[in-house]
């Protein structure tokens, strides 16, 4: 099996797993988070803000963009800052981290259980290899991604993908590219 495929190939029961080598390096949750959005509301007795129009936040290496995010925090406050304990985002989600894209329609960032939850016609891509399903499920500190084909917001059996691969709903698809041989 050439190292290209090698992220891709190995397919279980119930969903695509992309091995923890597919993922160069975990990833740093005890980094703080910036963000940057058009507009921000504080409902300080609910513990949340939502940040809404082009938002923008961002991790270390991962960079979380969508249309609009509700950040929960613990009400303990260290540094200035209160303690973010989770993310839901909404509206074209997308989760770049330096080896991989993801897309959605909905993102669940769990800074307790460091697990992305992306949810509603995933695609996710790495190089020229492009997995799509219902959900994905990345672990932060072990970099394992899961894929499965739950068909949550997956859209209509048959609908093109905008990489050209074939969605059907409860499935999850894929394209792997070969190498060329001289």
């Amino acid at each position: 099996m050439t190292r290209a495929l090698a992220p891709l190939a190995l397919m279980l029961l119930g969903g695509t797993t992309l091995p923890g080598a597919a993922m160069a390096q975990s990833h740093n949750s005890n980094a703080p988070i910036d963000f940057a959005a058009n507009a921000i509301e504080l409902q300080d007795r609910a513990n949340r803000a939502v940040l809404s129009g082009g938002v923008n936040i961002r991790q270390a290496n991962m960079t979380l963009t969508a249309d609009r995010v509700t950040v929960a925090y613990t009400g303990q406050v260290i540094g200035g800052s209160p303690q973010v304990s989770r993310l839901d985002a909404s509206g074209g989600v997308t989760l770049v981290r330096p080896d991989q894209r993801a897309r959605a329609q909905y993102g669940v960032y769990d800074l307790n259980r460091r697990v992305v939850t992306m949810l509603g016609g995933v695609s996710l891509t790495q190089g020229t290899n492009t997995v799509t399903g219902g959900r994905l499920s990345i672990n932060l500190d072990t970099g394992r991604a899961v894929i499965d084909g739950s068909a949550v917001g997956g859209g209509a059996a048959g609908a093109a993908a905008d990489n050209g691969v074939t969605r059907q709903s409860g499935r999850v698809t894929g394209r792997f590219t070969v190498p060329s041989r001289q």
